[in-house]
């Protein structure tokens, strides 16, 4: 039995999906800061570029 075709990119379609899932790239999101706060809901997120430039999301 052969498998889907693998998403290349977050905004390629797969299957017989046809919803695109939109792409930020992370330079434009952090515009030159290491720190963002998101804000979901009555939540609040921390992401964090760390010193080896890897993203983290914390609560």
């Amino acid at each position: 039995m052969s498998q889907p075709p693998r998403a290349t990119r977050p905004d390629d379609v797969v299957g017989e999906t046809t919803d695109i899932v939109p792409s930020v790239d992370s330079v434009t999101l952090m515009k030159g800061r290491r720190e963002l706060i998101i804000r979901h809901g009555a939540d609040t997120y921390r992401l964090r570029v760390t010193a080896s430039n890897k993203l983290i999301l914390t609560k």
